[in-house]
């Protein structure tokens, strides 16, 4: 392939992307600022990071209350989103854009950490509680409905019941827990792809 036939390949990819409509929204979970950068909670934020990187993409645009790109997953186009509202109110975010693209909660797909799960764990689901996760409960609220997708990152749980949950999710990870929490994020990339084709229920199986 001589130099202009891969400038009009790269011209034509640009127009077959821009012209297909956003019809997913894919949320990485977490708090601004780089005091929050590495700790658990920010493990859909990380995630969001490598998947945009993979896509060749960057989430620098701010939109929404969020740092939003776009890019294509499986055929589709979404919106890749990092909320800066804080993770307690990431619904106002998310809400914000699903309404802007007209997207259904059952289009949108959470990701975030979870401390039930051990490191290197993901829990896929299609619908459900927020099980104890802040920023699960605003979207819930916002979005008026359970009906999103989730994957949940295991970042594991506290080591005794005496230890103070906030402080624990806003700790940082172990050098150990780091490597295994971040073999999750091409998972979560694999699921997305199943999800937006269709078949969350491969993602299920191939990645619970």
């Amino acid at each position: 392939m001589n130099i202009d036939e891969l400038f009009k390949k790269i011209a034509s990819e640009r127009e077959e992307k821009a012209a297909k409509p956003i019809s997913y929204i894919v949320v990485g979970l977490g708090n601004p600022g780089k005091e929050y950068e590495g700790t658990r909670h920010n493990a859909g934020f990380t995630a969001l990071d490598y998947i945009s990187e993979k896509c060749g993409e960057k989430v620098q645009k701010f939109k929404f209350d969020a740092l939003v790109g776009e890019a294509n997953i499986g055929g589709a186009r979404v919106l890749l989103m990092k909320p800066h509202t804080y993770m307690n109110a990431s619904g106002v975010a998310v809400s914000a854009a699903a309404d802007f693209y007209k997207i259904p909660p059952e289009n949108v797909i959470v990701i975030c950490d979870d401390i039930a799960q051990k490191p290197g764990k993901m829990r896929i689901r299609k619908t459900g509680s927020a099980g104890g996760q802040n920023g699960l409960k605003s979207i819930i609220a916002c979005l008026d409905s359970k009906d999103f997708k989730r994957i949940r990152i295991g970042v594991g749980d506290r080591p005794n019941r005496e230890y103070d949950l906030a402080d624990w999710v806003l700790g940082k990870f172990s050098a150990d827990d780091k490597k295994l929490v971040e073999e999750c994020f091409e998972k979560a990339y694999g699921a997305i792809e199943f999800i937006v084709k269709g078949d969350i229920e491969k993602a299920m199986c191939a990645y619970n």
